[in-house]
């Protein structure tokens, strides 16, 4: 991992050597990674829920309906406020990440205040697995070779949800996800034959992902 700053090419923090070159370039779609990662549907559902709570408690203690309603009538400006912050943060982590594909490599531009880059060449790419969204988007979980760590927080959200003591990069929320995948399946067993691609189709999407990967929640 090093400080990122954008060489000749976007999402890449130098010129590429002699014999490699891009595969594919892309970010996470905003959407997909507002409900995945910052669970803004469960944070809405919260708020309505303590909208309707404080509504109740109102009537239970005899005020009106109008008055219990009146009385709670800063909360829902604040549930707007809140969800409206986490799909602006979703929005700018979308943005300021660019993950890239090469022939020998996986490269993870990421960080919205303190951005870095993430080489991650194919030799210490152990496996790899992917998990298909019904809306076409895809997370793509890299399991790494030798003692090397990175820790969970520097990789967040780029980071398999729920494995800290062995914290696995992640392309989260790839639009065209299966096409991503089998490009990188086959540039992984281009490089070494023995590595193990998969995909999950989209009906099957709440499975844990498949490969050399232990089963985790996602």
């Amino acid at each position: 991992m090093i400080e990122a700053s954008y060489g000749p090419l976007k999402g890449m923090p130098e010129v590429l050597p002699e014999g490699e070159h891009l595969v594919w370039q892309g970010r996470p779609a905003w959407w997909p990674l507002a409900k995945r990662a910052f669970h803004i549907r469960a944070i809405a559902v919260y708020f309505g829920l303590l909208v309707i709570w404080r509504v109740a408690t109102g009537l239970s203690d005899g005020f009106s309906a109008a008055g219990s309603l009146k009385n709670t009538l800063w909360l829902p400006g604040l549930s707007v406020g809140v969800v409206c912050i986490v799909a602006l943060l979703a929005w700018f982590y979308s943005r300021t990440t660019v993950y890239s594909i090469t022939n020998r490599r996986v490269v993870m531009h990421i960080g919205v205040a303190l951005p870095v880059a993430l080489n991650l060449p194919f030799v210490q790419i152990g496996a790899a697995a992917t998990r298909v969204y019904a809306d076409g988007t895809a997370d793509i979980a890299l399991t790494l070779l030798g003692d090397g760590r990175i820790a969970y927080l520097h990789l967040w959200p780029h980071a398999r949800p729920w494995l800290l003591r062995q914290p696995q990069p992640l392309l989260r929320c790839v639009a065209d996800g299966e096409r991503v995948a089998s490009l990188l399946a086959r540039e992984l067993k281009a490089a070494q034959p023995e590595h193990v691609t998969e995909a999950v189709p989209a009906s099957k999407a709440a499975e844990p992902m498949p490969g050399h990967l232990a089963p985790a929640a996602a």
